[in-house]
């Protein structure tokens, strides 16, 4: 006997009510008439007392009775109301039930991602997600190599709760597509989502896959919801295309694929792994594919194609979504049918090779939600799933390091933002550093968005490869981006890094930073400059030759470059040695702060540099901070030191205890060009405590060094207690 909604209905609610009856009679009437909250105990005249535990087993089995009849009431009203609406492919989403996964548990995403611009682009969507999301996320990533370095340091340092990632190499699923020819600008890669019953674990049942240029507008726990809804044998749920691209009428001639209809779109797709490999999906899939291409010759949407061309052949294996899990900007559109205003809206598809300049008569709405998430700052979607178990060992170290400190601590900023994690997105732009030149040196800087205007001055200055780390907002990085995309100068290199890591704190980290662009720098030798310094003419083929002649390889040196600066914010510079003398003694050049900080840079010893045909030696003393090249296996950056104040000068201490010598070069200079002061060093000035933690940090550093070097360390001691 088939029963209407409205008798399934009743008879779930009239069950739902008497179970609930029935628990509140026994487990609460005993107190009730006292006026008081029932408690977990036996009533007074039950012929059986149950402990504690019993009692609360029972209501445990009761309260999970109650939770699956009020699932299966919600999915008969989404039953119903599907069957009231009619297709589908309706426009509105207003009188939905809201479906959402069980709390806490996990949902699968796979996203195949290769390349920087794809890297970036997924950034998005996974805010996007985030932004939405209740329950915990397993990510599961199909990589290149340029992808895995770039997300998995991202995510690595990002540190969001309940979020996992697992990475999958893309190269190793390229045999399984490499055969089909493609003409979609998404090349191999966009045929792999093919293989995720292949990539993914065997004992994964479930997944949602999605395109990189995905934005999400609601929580992903509802598209998670409807899996519950397929039944028989779909495998597969996709939204019908919103294009007339599979009806073959665009343009004469036009011979797309085979497809049921208008076809599916598979920039979001719903997989049942476990039934597909049931089914032989692999098989399927090929044997598909190599029938149509006889034909075909190529893809032209990868794999949308083929899995059009099986569900052509197999239409039971597919459930339609409403449309509005997947409204296409491609061109052609017809995705105004979709939502009929901004509620409606669940995940907008820029499918389109234009992407954000698609031609839509909303896209100024598309575009502002877009942008939302492009750039919001990540670092606020680290928030705890409240009630969800976490595997926070991360999490909890860094509270306990962050519990151990002393708020009332004077330097208690300095402790806690040294502890600050920041999210760190490497070569965020593309970059290739192939050179096999044992010699070669890049030089490292860290710059933030105030400095931006130094780029293109450096690169006429110095032809060699950069490695930079850029200290900036989320929306700065997008500033950024298309400073350097509008940028001649910029786009005509190729072997510059630039690595961004995300604001966090009041500090500036500036030794982070230095780290950052350390540690990426691709070439043996690292000359460790600052943004504001303008290399001499030719100064990148002068360091590999001294490089050569002083054997650094075989010996652990630190060459100097003698820093030189000019107050002129616009200065002809100088072509030569002779030529920067003579504007020295002119007074058009100065050495590096001698009326502010004269024993900076007084060991170089200018008055011999004058005069120097050879490299000479020069000792260490008390806050001596050249600019230096050195292998790049040095010693990193004292990451305690922030913002303004002995972050250079503790770094060269380290290199003196390491018993590097230090050598100064007799033809080559920088010359430091003029700026407004930093915030930091204007911090530094006004405030006492400041410079008291500076000297603190100072005085800590000191006793780390003598921990490590012993009685090498001794003298760094003598000569801060006699300053």
């Amino acid at each position: 006997m088939h029963l209407s909604f409205r008798s399934k209905a009743k008879l779930l609610a009239v069950s739902l009510m008497l179970l609930s009856t029935v628990t509140w009679l026994y487990l609460g009437v005993g107190d009730a008439e006292y006026g008081q909250p029932s408690k977990l105990k036996a009533p007074r005249d039950s012929p059986k007392s149950y402990s504690q535990q019993e009692l609360e087993a029972r209501l445990q089995v009761a309260e999970e009775d109650n939770r699956k009849l009020r699932l299966q009431l919600a999915d008969l009203r989404s039953e119903d109301l599907e069957d009231g609406k009619g297709s589908s492919r309706d426009n509105s989403s207003h009188c939905e039930q809201r479906s959402l996964a069980q709390k806490c548990e996990l949902i699968h995403v796979a996203i195949v991602c290769a390349g920087h611009n794809s890297s970036r682009d997924v950034i998005t969507l996974v805010k996007s997600i985030l932004f939405h999301r209740r329950n915990p996320i397993h990510l599961h990533l199909i990589t290149d190599s340029v992808a895995l370095n770039i997300l998995g340091n991202l995510f690595k340092t990002w540190k969001v709760p309940s979020l996992q990632i697992s990475f999958y190499n893309a190269s190793e699923l390229k045999p399984e597509v490499s055969w089909i020819p493609n003409k979609h600008y998404s090349g191999i890669f966009g045929l792999m989502k093919l293989t995720l019953t292949k990539a993914l674990p065997s004992d994964l049942s479930k997944v949602i896959v999605l395109d990189t240029d995905i934005t999400f507008a609601t929580d992903i726990a509802e598209l998670w919801a409807i899996f519950r809804k397929f039944t028989g044998q779909q495998v597969l749920g996709l939204v019908e295309n919103q294009s007339d691209w599979y009806l073959g009428n665009l343009w004469k001639n036009h011979k797309p694929w085979p497809a049921l209809g208008r076809g599916f779109n598979t920039g979001v797709i719903l997989l049942l792994l476990d039934k597909l490999r049931m089914i032989g999906w692999e098989e399927l899939w090929r044997v598909t594919a190599e029938r149509e291409l006889m034909n075909m010759l190529s893809t032209s949407l990868a794999d949308q194609d083929i899995f059009n061309a099986v569900i052509k052949s197999s239409p039971t294996l597919v459930y339609q979504l409403p449309c509005y899990w997947n409204v296409q900007l491609s061109d052609h559109t017809r995705s105004e049918q979709c939502y009929s205003e901004l509620a409606d809206l669940k995940v907008i598809h820029w499918n389109s090779p234009h992407k954000l300049r698609v031609k839509n008569k909303h896209v100024e709405l598309f575009r502002t939600l877009y942008l939302t998430f492009l750039e919001y700052d990540g670092s606020l979607l680290r928030r705890e799933l409240i009630g969800c178990p976490t595997d926070g060992e991360q999490e909890d170290n860094q509270e306990a390091e962050l519990a151990l400190l002393d708020e009332e601590d004077p330097c208690y900023d300095f402790r806690r933002e040294r502890l600050a994690s920041h999210r760190v997105h490497l070569s965020f732009l593309p970059h290739y550093t192939a050179s096999t030149d044992p010699n070669d040196v890049t030089l490292v800087a860290q710059l933030s968005m105030d400095r931006l205007q130094m780029l293109e001055l450096i690169c006429r200055h110095w032809e060699g490869p950069m490695s930079l780390a850029l200290y900036l907002s989320d929306a700065e990085a997008q500033q950024f981006l298309r400073y350097a995309q509008s940028s001649e100068v910029l786009q005509s290199r190729t072997n510059i890094g630039y690595h961004v890591v995300y604001k966090e704190g009041q500090l500036y980290p500036v030794n982070l930073l230095r780290n950052v662009a350390l540690r990426n720098a691709q070439t043996p030798y690292v000359f460790l400059s600052d943004i504001d310094f303008l290399p001499m003419y030719g100064l990148y083929e002068n360091i590999r030759k001294s490089v050569v002649e002083q054997d650094m390889a075989n010996s652990p040196k630190a060459l100097i470059i003698p820093a030189f600066e000019t107050l002129r914010y616009r200065l002809a510079f100088p072509k030569s040695k002779a030529e920067l003398l003579s504007m020295l003694d002119m007074g058009a050049l100065y050495t590096f702060r001698y009326h502010v900080w004269e024993v900076g840079h007084a060991p170089t010893n200018f008055a011999k540099w004058r005069t120097a045909t050879t490299p000479y030696h020069v000792d260490w003393a008390p806050n001596f901070e050249p600019y230096i090249v050195v292998r790049r296996d040095c010693p990193e950056y004292d990451q305690r030191f922030l913002g303004f104040g002995w972050n250079k000068v503790s770094h060269i201490m380290e290199l003196d205890a390491k018993e590097y010598e230090m050598v100064v070069l007799p033809n080559a200079f920088i010359i430091h060009m003029p700026h407004a002061p930093s915030f930091d060093i204007s911090k530094f000035r006004s405030s006492e405590n400041y410079r008291l933690c500076v000297q603190t940090l100072k005085e800590e550093f000191h006793q780390d060094l003598s921990r490590r070097y012993g009685s090498r360390a001794l003298k760094y001691l003598a000569a801060q207690q006699n300053q």
